[in-house]
């Protein structure tokens, strides 16, 4: 929807620092007991290595746990956000205060490995659809606390994020209809309250369908329709609306849905069907 052309970069770096100071108040609380054993004045080398095949995404969050805790803690990046990693391949090496480098560490593996995590899967359904013109659509399944960090990382892994949250775009669904009483009438709610936002409108039916393209929907999610389904309903649409289908997608099927002839597939697996990759932090 309308923040679906956000640029390839994290978010600001204001908001970095405030989300991974909360991910290291929940680690480092009042302080590291254990590497408080290390001598204060003791410096450190350290490799981190990827174990499995992988998207890198979170640098950004990997350096702020460490540069929260100390700021003098040197980061030398062999890859960037985006790229390919082959299992086994150094990402980083950091020197740096040895007690500051223990702190951190487990901090700033989460967000390597979530995010990561996020833009692998995320590669793995682009190349599913590729060469078919249809972008795939994150949605809100996100993990709490999580939303920029996996919105950004799906950007990375070559899919396309939906609105942020419920604030920066409008999507009408079964209840709002219910409660405006009719599509029509909802949608006439939406254009009067949010004239400068996106508006979308859920429909169950080719019947609902044709009322929303009726009432001047000019983008439509088709919810749970079959490839059958699908298919009509691009013939009823005849591209007078942006056509997203969503529905409990399965990677195997995606690449039939895309040949539907359907603009946009949401995807609430890509944030909420998460594996962590593997990444461990050897001291050399």
């Amino acid at each position: 929807m309308g923040s679906n052309e956000l640029a390839f970069s994290p978010p600001e770096p204001e908001r970095i620092r405030e989300q991974v100071a909360l991910a290291l108040a929940e680690d480092v609380g009042s302080g590291d007991r254990t590497a408080a054993l290390i001598p204060s004045g003791a410096r450190s080398r350290v490799r981190v290595v990827c174990r499995e095949e992988a998207v890198l995404c979170g640098a950004a969050w990997f350096e702020h746990a460490f540069s929260l805790l100390d700021g003098e803690v040197r980061v030398h990046w062999f890859a960037a956000d985006g790229e390919a990693l082959e299992a086994g391949q150094t990402v980083c090496e950091l020197e740096g205060c040895s007690r500051t480098l223990l702190s951190g560490e487990r901090t700033a593996l989460n967000y390597l490995q979530t995010l990561s995590g996020t833009a692998t899967l995320a590669r793995e359904y682009a190349r599913a659809v590729a060469g078919t013109g249809v972008r795939l659509l994150d949605t809100r399944k996100t993990l709490p606390g999580l939303r920029l960090q996996q919105k950004y990382a799906v950007r990375c892994g070559g899919c396309h994020n939906h609105r942020i949250g419920l604030y920066d775009a409008i999507l009408i669904k079964e209840n709002h209809i219910l409660a405006a009483g009719s599509i029509g009438a909802a949608l006439r709610a939406a254009r009067a309250s949010a004239p400068d936002l996106e508006i979308e409108i859920e429909v169950e039916s080719l019947a609902e369908l044709e009322e929303a393209l009726e009432a001047g929907a000019r983008r439509i999610l088709l919810d749970n329709f079959g490839l059958a389904r699908l298919r009509d309903a691009v013939a009823l649409n005849a591209g007078r609306a942006r056509l997203e289908s969503s529905g409990n997608v399965t990677l195997e099927q995606l690449r039939e849905l895309a040949l539907t002839g359907v603009d946009d597939i949401s995807i609430g697996a890509l944030t909420k069907h998460l594996r962590a990759i593997d990444f461990s932090m050897r001291f050399l």
